[in-house]
């Protein structure tokens, strides 16, 4: 009989990387001869979901994941905790990893990817937290960002030359007064995004106690009139009250509470402790402070964007260039994060009028330029490729189009110093080009196909983002084929 695998799959954005990362299992295990049943974690919710069955009878279980996922399911099961890249770059891999390395959980003292059975100990870095909570607050994003667009479109009032002569909804039709109370629902998603986002990433430190606290910690926060304040204090005020809250319900958590309140202790004893506490800390510490100093980064940010021709093009290129470093690494994720601040901020204090776009908008524009940029190379110059990099190069074709910038990986392992300076570069030129156009991405999926699914404004539809998409890829592209060393051409190929 065959052996049987379990695994769960799950990403921060719960889209690609989730189904690519299931996928890779369940090939690799398939040609290994096992039975495979794989949970994908994604943005639907769990699907395929593993029953108490399908674990009893695995013989190996592995968690495939870039946020966090409670394993106590698999207790008495040899389980691997590993990222989803390491699915998606080699299942086959990454199962024979499990075969030698996987613990079973619930043993005390062992210790399971990142986990430490026993002390409850999580090794967990700042960005599995921080990448939970996006997970969350992506599809508020979207849909608030899509909803407050399209409402903003019928609020451009036009001469009879076609001229903008003003801004606001005429409330005395039918369609102005439904695209005014749209606008709303798209200020509103915008205004809760950000205690969700602080909830989530609580809730990934200390769990669900952590979870209302933060939340309303986050609210509080972010409204200039309970603060006092000129302005809220945006993402990061919701950030470090996220890691306040999360960390002080952790110690909270360690008391040996009365056996006769301990039934309340996680709905009601710590939540209340919790939340008076960061509502003190919010009111008399840090709301006044972060908020002066959010609002004058903001105010900075958007003044350079209007008085420096140059500035939103340095700061486009530069976001572009992080994105193509180290393809979903700290660094790559430091620039997607910024960019989502920036504009749910700007948006909620300024709306889209006066948002600042750039961060997000050359993000975007950068994130898929280094996996079309080596399958684009790879069509060109053939020769220089081996057999297996251009199957490898056809599935980063797949990933560049949906926006999952790690399909360039492989190539970059095999010859980094090249791979990296050729990413930088293209993704700068998109980055900065996205910029240099006055391009706006309000919501939907990065690389050209952003244009068509999702909302850019842009000078010329379709034609401009496209554009700039593609003269970094080519930039790329030009690199890697100019600069690709015989050596790696024959390391390649000897691997055959």
């Amino acid at each position: 009989m065959a052996k049987r695998i379990v695994a769960v799959t799950a990403c921060a954005a719960g889209i690609a990387h989730t189904y690519m990362a299931a996928e890779a299992i369940e090939k690799a295990a398939k040609a290994m001869g096992y039975e495979v049943k794989v949970e994908t974690d994604g943005a639907m919710g769990a699907e395929n979901k593993l029953t108490s069955e399908d674990i009893e009878n695995a013989d190996l279980a592995i968690i495939a994941a870039d946020i966090k996922i409670d394993p106590i399911r698999f207790t008495g099961k040899k389980l691997l905790i590993a990222s989803s890249n390491d699915a998606i770059n080699d299942g086959e891999a990454l199962i024979k990893k499990a075969e030698k390395e996987a613990t079973v959980f619930g043993k005390k003292g062992s210790k399971v990817g990142k986990i430490q059975i026993g002390n409850n100990k999580e090794k967990t870095t700042f960005f599995t937290h921080v990448m939970s909570g996006i997970s969350y607050m992506i599809p508020m994003v979207i849909a608030a960002g899509l909803i407050l667009t399209i409402a903003n479109l019928y609020a451009f009032q036009k001469d009879d030359l076609g001229r903008i002569v003003k801004w606001g909804f005429d409330t005395k039709t039918s369609m102005g007064m439904l695209m005014s109370n749209l606008f709303q629902v798209g200020q509103v998603g915008f205004k809760l995004m950000i205690p969700l986002f602080a909830g989530f990433v609580a809730m990934s430190i200390a769990d669900k106690p952590a979870m209302a606290p933060a939340m309303i910690g986050a609210y509080i926060a972010n409204d200039a009139e309970l603060l006092h304040a000129k302005a809220g204090g945006g993402f990061i005020a919701a950030l470090l009250i996220a890691f306040i809250v999360g960390y002080f319900v952790k110690l909270l958590k360690k008391i040996k509470w009365p056996k006769i309140i301990q039934p309340i202790v996680p709905i009601m004893i710590i939540p209340v402790i919790a939340t008076l506490f960061i509502s003190l800390v919010v009111f008399y510490v840090i709301g006044k402070p972060i908020a002066a100093g959010m609002d004058g980064l903001y105010s900075w940010l958007n003044w350079i964007n209007k008085n420096s021709s140059s500035a939103p093009i340095i700061l486009g290129a530069v976001i572009g260039a992080m994105m193509g470093f180290d393809l979903g690494g700290p660094v790559n994720k430091t620039a997607l994060i910024f960019g989502t601040a920036v504009f749910t901020d700007t948006m909620a204090k300024y709306g889209p009028m006066h948002a600042n776009f750039v961060p997000q908008t050359a993000s975007q524009a950068a994130i898929s330029v280094a996996p079309l940029g080596v399958w684009l190379a790879s069509i060109i110059w053939k020769n220089k490729f081996s057999k297996d990099e251009k199957t490898a190069a056809s599935a980063a074709l797949g990933m560049g189009l949906v926006g999952v910038t790690e399909g360039a990986i492989p190539f970059v392992a095999a010859d980094p110093i090249r791979m990296i300076i050729a990413n930088v570069a293209g993704s700068a030129v998109a980055g900065g080009l996205v910029a240099a156009t006055g391009c706006k991405f309000y919501g939907g999926i990065g690389s050209p196909l952003g244009t068509f699914i999702g909302y850019i404004e842009q000078p010329i539809p379709f034609i401009t983002w496209i554009l700039c998409v593609s003269a970094g890829i080519a930039v790329t592209a030009l690199i890697i084929g100019l600069t690709r060393s015989d050596a790696v051409i024959e390391a390649a190929k000897n691997a055959e």
